[in-house]
């Protein structure tokens, strides 16, 4: 099944390929949009329904656009530097004057000043950061703790791995695999498969080999614990922080400003 290729009378269907990315992630991830939900209830709870928002590593904007949905009056900066997925995004949100796309390399020293706004209300990513080591993950929460508005919040909803529990870790990752290899029989589109369709497509074939030029195939960052993403937090500046949701694998982190 082929997916993101429907063309419009204007040009490339920008929502399909939102939408397929969507039902990609979902296939690692099947309860993202509860994370997503809890992550807009925290901003709504600390900042309020009308925030400044800084979508980091925003890909193809799925925050942004959940955000949008639920927060009309917000607005969103998105930084990332795959020129493939900001592609989708900027495409699905054209027009849209509450949204703003960056490109930016989050381990540039100088990226922030890159964005439209000295301080935002939130900063909130997903699935994104496990792709930097912690040397430069603690380099760029001491950069958050800056960017952060006092009584603002950083979200960070990601893998983490608690390596004090191997059994349960184990575990949870078998039974994790066999339900990913029971969707992918029926039909999912793993990472690669996403990919390969959208090294296929004519608008999106060079900016996908330039994206893998960039990363290359996998991450080779780190999956720190939860308990690791809040003590670095707190030592770049952040009063408080700690998990607000977490499933087996994952967690999502909150810090307020």
């Amino acid at each position: 099944m082929e997916v993101g290729v429907t063309e419009t009378a204007t040009g490339t269907d920008w929502q399909s390929w939102q939408e397929s990315w969507d039902r990609q992630q979902e296939w690692y991830m099947p309860d993202r949009e509860e994370r997503f939900r809890v992550m807009l209830d925290m901003v709504e709870a600390v900042v309020g329904p009308e925030p400044r928002v800084l979508d980091l590593a925003c890909g193809t904007g799925s925050i942004t656009d959940r955000l949008l949905k639920r927060f009309p009056n917000a607005t969103s900066t998105g930084v990332d530097l795959d020129p493939a997925l900001l592609a989708i995004a900027r495409g699905t949100f054209d027009g849209d004057d509450r949204v703003a796309f960056v490109t930016a390399d989050l381990k540039d020293p100088d990226w922030t000043a890159r964005l439209p706004h000295t301080s935002y209300d939130a900063v909130l990513t997903a699935t994104a950061l496990h792709w930097l080591h912690r040397d430069p993950l603690t380099t760029l929460y001491g950069q958050l703790g800056g960017l952060v508005r006092d009584g603002g919040v950083f979200m960070n909803a990601d893998r983490t791995i608690d390596t004090a529990t191997p059994r349960i870790n184990a575990a949870e990752r078998a039974h994790r695999h066999a339900a990913m290899d029971r969707a992918k029989e029926a039909g999912a589109l793993d990472w690669a498969d996403w990919w390969a369709v959208a090294a296929k497509d004519p608008v999106l074939a060079a900016p996908t080999a330039e994206r893998f030029a960039i990363y290359g195939e996998h991450a080779d960052g780190d999956m720190p614990s939860a308990d690791w993403h809040a003590r670095t937090l707190l030592a770049a500046g952040f009063g408080e922080a700690r998990a607000v949701w977490a499933s087996p694998s994952d967690s999502l982190v909150l810090a307020v400003k």
